[in-house]
């Protein structure tokens, strides 16, 4: 099982709004310094994590609500995936409820979110938890339907149940994304390495701030016929680095350092994301339905991958922050 870690991390605040849309792409070639941190990345990435090397290095892009719905998918025996694919919800099923990450948009709670879990044979009346990797409306949407009508706990960092009761102004002479969306009632507060237990599951948060000032990762424990693997969310992933402050990329690579050293500690070999748009999670999921029994689980990628698909991150944002220097 896992065990509890704690680890002080430094909060630097930085102006986070969210993902936003794409900024203008340069004609300028890129220089040495990036290409190489470019290469580097490709190296580092090879088959397994090519499509990340080539989305965060090269042609990065937001989530959308229109992105495509999933086929609301069982990916271990307690884990299920519902939602777009660029933006998931998973649940994770107890003896004594269900844990849901995350909650999706808010205008999509009953016609996706419960929707899939209805199909799934899943009843919202047993999430027991709703831990919501960072305050942003994509993440955090359906929150406040499901604390009203089915009274679960949800969890959020200190850091960002600020900055999801309090949003920041949009940038001068930008408009805000859209509506302001409804939070929840502010209720627990997810602590570094202190778990969230229900049933015998625990789900570790890390705080991983730069997209915004406490993102979440989550470790925690999945099984698929008796066999166990420990899974890792990264749940403050810069699509964007054109929006975040030159101080928010510098703390998001220490983030990214410090949650590799957290997934080494707990040995974690499945790879899961929230905005799954750059792992190849749409393959993964018909694999998954088309495979043979016993042939392997396509999430579970393995302990050294793991570390690969963090350090492809880092390296293009290296590439990214070089980019901006210039």
């Amino acid at each position: 099982m896992l065990t509890t870690t704690r680890l002080a991390i430094l909060l630097v605040p930085a102006f986070l709004f969210g993902q936003g849309r794409p900024s203008a792409s340069s004609s300028k070639p890129d220089s040495a310094e990036v290409t190489a941190h470019v290469e580097k990345a490709k190296k580092i990435a090879g088959a397994t994590w090519a499509s990340e090397a080539r989305f965060f290095c090269l042609v990065p892009r937001p989530n959308s609500p229109t992105d495509p719905l999933i086929e609301p998918t069982k990916l271990f025996d307690n884990v299920y995936a519902i939602g777009r694919s660029g933006t998931v919800v998973y649940a994770i099923t107890t003896p004594d409820g269900i844990i849901l990450i995350d909650s999706g948009y808010a205008n999509e709670v009953e016609s996706v979110l419960l929707a899939g879990m209805n199909k799934l044979g899943l009843d919202p009346a047993k999430i027991k938890y709703l831990i919501v990797t960072h305050g942003h409306g994509d993440h955090f949407g359906g929150a406040a339907y499901l604390q009203q009508h089915y009274g679960m706990r949800v969890a959020l960092s200190e850091a960002d149940w600020n900055l999801m009761l309090n949003p920041p102004a949009p940038p001068p002479g930008k408009a805000a994304p859209g509506p302001p969306v409804a939070p929840p009632k502010k209720d627990m507060v997810a602590e570094e390495g202190q778990p969230i237990t229900l049933g015998g599951e625990k789900v570790v948060p890390v705080m991983i701030p730069g997209h915004t000032p406490g993102s979440m990762g989550l470790i925690f424990d999945v099984s698929e016929g008796g066999k166990r693997h420990v899974a890792a969310l990264y749940g403050g992933t810069i699509l964007l680095p054109g929006i975040i402050s030159d101080q928010g990329l510098q703390q998001y690579l220490h983030s990214i350092d410090h949650f590799k050293a957290m997934a080494k500690q707990y040995k974690v070999d499945v790879e899961l994301q929230k905005h799954p748009l750059y792992d190849n999670f749409e393959e993964r999921l018909a694999k998954l339905r088309d495979r043979k029994p016993g042939a392997p689980n396509p999430f579970v990628v393995g302990q050294a991958n793991y570390g690969k698909f963090l350090d492809v991150m880092a390296e293009c944002m290296r590439a990214q922050i070089a980019r901006r220097a210039e």
